[in-house]
């Protein structure tokens, strides 16, 4: 007769054990540590917690949470989701990035992702100072890669200026998290491209950048640049645009650079020309602008049509949005994904399927359907 599955499981070498724990979730770690002192001692193993997404969505999570602290040091990659709604999930997330600050620990990479409604009146000024707190340590750091575009939080000057002292040795910070004011003064950024030598990916708004900022990223002695991110909002109507001549000359240095470029709602019609130029490598471009939107998609057409892999849409329909998203089709054959927000004609859809072969997903309805509309994957 075969063995009974549990008496099975006690003969899997550990290293395979590992291997499996690496993949489960927090809460699934969690679970196979009570189970026996063989898979406690597997999912004790730091090859399991290099790659770890932390969830702070529920009130019941604290035994699991305690347990979870003793492996913080051993975490290289760490993504905190949580919904900052409830009091208990941000005090839980203060408190692992507290421990950390206290810790001689691994941290490459940092990740942190809200989701739920904001409460009136939070500026989420404790995850801010726990933040602030792993930066001031004395324990050695060296995070390489940061993400905060989805933490709603208004960032300063201080903050980021001090992400990138604290942390030299940099490659990516994206900053540009869609919060209602850019307290990032381009002379911020322009001390962190200065203070992060090896920094190749940023992430910013539109009023972030500015002349000195990009005659840093010119400078004979500055390393490759690949992936410049920005969200351009509002209070972009009152800020210089960037040069044709400025946009130019830093493509030219940086050959490999990817532009993303999102514009909100708020961004004046009048504006959206000006900051669009020629020169610009875009690879992503979301106009979430709810105008009438023909001369840009014709702009976008005539100049990226060799850098555009994805492209989003928030217009208002028309034959001449057609046409020209017809044009765009025929032009744009390296495009990934296009995602239109109103109704365009069967003629829109058979031209992206028919005339860009790497596309991969698209959200184009030819009919008025309930939102949220969902994308089709190609097959």
């Amino acid at each position: 007769m075969p063995a009974p599955v549990p008496e099975l499981w006690n003969y899997i070498p550990e290293e395979i054990l590992i291997q499996i724990f690496y993949y489960l979730s927090l809460r699934d770690r969690y679970t196979v540590s009570q189970v026996c002192r063989q898979w406690a001692t597997a999912v004790s193993s730091s090859s399991v917690w290099h790659f770890t997404e932390i969830s702070c969505d529920s009130e019941d999570e604290e035994g699991m949470l305690q347990s979870l602290l003793q492996f913080l040091s051993q975490i290289k990659h760490l993504k905190i989701v949580f919904d900052q709604s409830k009091e208990v999930n941000r005090k839980n997330v203060a408190r692992i990035l507290d421990v950390l600050a206290k810790q001689n620990h691994k941290l490459q990479q940092l990740c942190i992702v809200c989701h739920g409604e904001n409460p009136y009146f939070y500026s989420g000024q404790d995850i801010l100072q726990s933040i602030r707190n792993i930066c001031d340590t004395e324990n050695q750091i060296d995070l390489q890669h940061i993400d905060f575009r989805q933490m709603p939080f208004t960032l300063d000057g201080e903050l980021v200026e001090l992400l990138a002292t604290a942390n030299p040795n940099l490659h990516s910070l994206f900053i540009n998290n869609r919060t209602l004011v850019c307290n990032v003064a381009p002379d911020t950024i322009r001390k962190v491209l200065r203070a992060c030598p090896k920094l190749s990916a940023l992430g910013v708004y539109y009023a972030s950048l500015s002349d000195d900022v990009f005659q840093e990223l010119l400078k004979p002695e500055r390393a490759a640049f690949t992936h410049l991110d920005i969200f351009c909002e509002r209070l972009d109507k009152y800020i210089p645009v960037i040069s044709e001549e400025l946009w130019a000359a830093v493509s030219e240095k940086h050959p490999q650079l990817c532009v993303d470029l999102e514009f909100d709602h708020t961004v004046p019609a009048c504006k959206i020309p000006l900051i669009l130029k020629l020169n610009i490598p875009v690879s992503t471009l979301q106009l979430n602008t709810y105008n009438y939107m023909v001369n840009q998609i014709r702009f976008v057409t005539q100049s990226y049509s060799s850098t555009l892999k994805k492209l989003t849409l928030q217009t208002t329909s028309s034959e001449d949005l057609n046409s020209s998203l017809v044009d765009l089709a025929r032009q744009c054959r390296n495009l990934v994904e296009i995602h239109c927000y109103c109704v365009v004609s069967q003629e829109v859809v058979e031209a992206f399927l028919t005339h860009c072969p790497a596309l991969k997903r698209y959200t184009l309805k030819v009919t008025r359907e309930r939102h949220p509309w969902k994308a089709v994957t190609v097959q």
